[in-house]
């Protein structure tokens, strides 16, 4: 009986090493680690042109745009070498789009650092907690118009998310006809009004019912709501347009009536997208100036009351502090920076409580 022998496998040690350069492929680290040293020469370039200067004056602008040049030039050449030209032209193609993608967010990062940078500055509890009652000088805060901005603005939503998503539930589930047409047509030309035109409208309104002269909180909400309608209805109706009709089929085919079956099926397989489509049309009125000028006016003191007297309004008062800055004007720019920094955070809560709704009461697919 012969036997054979056996080799022995090659020990596993003896075969050569292989790394992502050998292979020809740049390693994953590798645009990251550019992108970094090429947003530190930029940085470091523009920290340079800023010395002596405020934080407040450095460009981020330009040191991003910097930072951009270097990462897609560095990274272009390493591709080049290490790979081959087409995968060069594929990452310089992916390096375009998201350079694309930055210079649409620079003018949103670039606001958000100026107003950061110049509004902190005043950002104490006496902002919070004073108004501009007799204060002509230092000091002073915007209390009165925080309260007001949120007395406005809920109101305003309390008129306009029910009439708004009334309307297109009409539209999606019970409209047809030159009536449906109709609203979807005045609806889209109501979107398009000039926010000065709502207000004026509303004046008008008041006027003729009860004097010229009246400026109220509640005229502020009623100017909101017409500009606040229009967004909630064309938002709701995509949403409740995107719910399959399967839904409602099989609900039709169990019995229910059709109100239940928007009341229980179609809005809460909707509510994350019209939830979202409420906070956008918030946002859209809560910095809004020229019509809480005309109906709500202005006042450095704090009024609970939106059925009298005039209320102000934080997009008012940082207006008013620009505007008219009294005997310091450098005190009156940082309350105005810091009024617009607390809007922005005012509509960035409202934004964190909308995700959190709609997730919380979106309903739940799978087993």
């Amino acid at each position: 009986m012969s036997t054979t022998a056996v080799r022995p496998p090659r020990a596993a040690a003896s075969r050569p090493a292989r790394n992502s350069l050998t292979a020809g492929r740049l390693p994953k680290w590798m645009p990251w680690a550019l992108l970094g040293l090429s947003a530190l020469i930029g940085i470091v370039i523009f920290a340079v042109l800023n010395i002596g200067n405020e934080l407040a004056d450095f460009n981020i602008a330009g040191a991003t745009v910097v930072a951009a040049v270097v990462f897609a030039t560095g990274l272009v050449i390493l591709s080049a070498i290490v790979e081959s030209r087409r995968h060069a032209v594929n990452r310089l193609a992916t390096v375009v789009v998201s350079i694309a993608f930055l210079i649409v967010l620079l003018p949103l990062v670039s606001l958000l650092w100026t107003v950061v940078a110049n509004g902190v500055a005043r950002f104490d509890s006496t902002f919070f907690s004073w108004t501009m009652r007799s204060v002509v000088g230092e000091g002073g805060g915007a209390l009165h118009a925080i309260w007001g901005t949120l007395l406005i603005t809920g109101v305003a939503a309390l008129i306009s998310v029910p009439i708004g998503l009334m309307t297109s539930i009409y539209l999606v589930e019970y409209g047809r006809g030159r009536l449906a047409k109709s609203i979807t047509f005045f609806v889209d030309v109501m979107t398009g009004i000039p926010s000065i035109v709502a207000g004026l409208f509303i004046v008008a309104l008041f006027a003729l019912l009860f004097g010229p002269g009246l400026n109220t909180g509640f005229m502020g909400a009623l100017a909101l709501s017409v500009l606040m309608i229009p967004v909630v209805v064309r938002s709701s109706e995509e949403m409740l347009r995107l719910v399959p009709n399967e839904l409602r089929e099989a609900s039709y085919a169990l019995g229910v009536p059709k109100w239940l079956t928007i009341l229980k099926v179609v809005l809460p397989t909707s509510i994350a997208g019209i939830t979202t489509g409420i906070m956008l049309s918030v946002s859209r009125v809560i910095g809004e100036t020229a019509p809480l000028l005309l109906t709500a006016g202005f006042t450095n003191s704090l009024n609970m009351n939106l059925g009298s007297q005039p209320m102000m309004t934080l997009p008012v008062f940082v207006f008013d502090q620009f505007q008219n800055p009294g005997t310091n004007i450098d005190a009156a720019l940082q309350r105005a920076w810091a009024g617009a920094l607390t809007l922005i955070i005012i509509v960035m809560v409202l934004n964190l409580v909308a995700r959190f709704v709609a997730k919380k009461f979106a309903p739940k697919f799978g087993r």
